[in-house]
């Protein structure tokens, strides 16, 4: 479908078991279940180094679990509580799996959701067309129903804020690079590197907007059923300009075998009508954090992100090349 520049690596953490909750923990759920799990499911795609499961009950119940504990990335913890904090305020109406119940336990240091379980599957790799149009609609209604922003920004946060304090790969690259990370740049951003700099500072006030953002879709925060398509993992979200999510999504999907961003994008009113340098801008950023973090060490429990940042990295500066014309 593409020419997509090269085989992406999988987006997968290291996954915790059902039996590594404690024991007492594990009762807890099933008190709140009303009945023992009998079945357990684990899901390999994503991120998250922890539980990541559908259960099933003796009562025939079925739930999706997320959990996490102090190891191996008590960090990641915290993406488990604002994700609580997220979806208990999604309107009943938002394309997200309801939210059935969540515990922080102080005791044994374990984050848990539970989620309704969604019968569905991730969009195929490579990208299909017809999956990734409806994703494309499913994004426009998204947006359409997340304006106004029903979390505003003194709780998640607003894109520009992002984009200064997180994603700003290219000043912190200028700043705190050392000559290792210099040397695995390709020649094309070493000659721009003050040039991508400057533009990634224009995409804080670029962001902006009234829309709450995912800010992470991607192939695997997507389920697709028969009827509906919905988008999960929400820690993320962040409130700005309604074309965000699309540069956000587009680099996966050109390097997960779809097109070239700008060949599906245009489906999108919010992108057709954001200015084109506003766009360039927050695809430098992008550009920026993505090739920043792939320069890291990768953190415990997350052995293939920087692999995949990297992936993201290079289509990203692929994409930005078209755009300004920079040789």
């Amino acid at each position: 479908m593409s020419d997509s520049p090269s085989t992406p690596p999988p987006a997968q953490g290291v996954r915790l078991n059902w039996q590594d909750i404690p024991a007492p923990l594990r009762t807890t759920i099933e008190q709140e279940l009303g009945s023992p799990v009998v079945h357990v499911d684990s899901q390999t795609s994503g991120f998250s180094p922890g539980v990541a499961a559908r259960l099933q009950t003796a009562s025939g119940r079925r739930v999706f679990i997320k959990a996490l504990g102090p190891e191996p990335n008590p960090g990641s913890r915290e993406f488990h509580r604002r994700e609580a904090r997220n979806m208990a305020a999604m309107p009943a109406s938002a394309p997200v799996p309801r939210m059935l119940w969540w515990l922080d336990d102080a005791e044994t240091g374990w984050v848990v959701l539970l989620f309704e379980d969604v019968d569905g599957w991730q969009p195929a790799q490579p990208w299909r067309t017809d999956e990734l149009n409806r994703v494309l609609a499913a994004m426009i209604e998204l947006s359409a129903s997340m304006t106004p922003a029903p979390l505003r920004p003194p709780v998640v946060g607003t894109a520009p804020e992002a984009f200064m304090n997180h994603l700003s790969g290219w000043w912190r690259l200028k700043t705190f690079g050392d000559d290792d990370q210099f040397a695995q740049l390709d020649e094309w951003t070493k000659r721009h590197i003050d040039e991508l700099a400057q533009l990634e500072e224009q995409a804080y006030t670029a962001a902006a907007g009234d829309t709450l953002l995912h800010f992470d879709i991607r192939a695997d925060n997507v389920l697709l059923t028969d009827e509906k398509v919905w988008f999960v993992d929400w820690p993320h979200a962040h409130v700005g300009a309604a074309w965000v999510d699309c540069i956000l999504f587009a680099p996966s999907v050109w390097m997960q075998g779809g097109p070239p961003p700008d060949d599906f994008l245009v489906q999108h009113p919010a992108y057709r009508a954001a200015d084109p340098g506003s766009i360039t801008a927050v695809i430098a950023a992008v550009a920026g954090f993505f090739t920043w973090q792939s320069l890291q060490p990768p953190p415990p429990g997350l052995p293939t992100v920087r692999a995949f940042q990297a992936a993201q990295g290079t289509v990203t500066r692929k994409w930005l090349a078209r755009r300004t014309g920079w040789q």
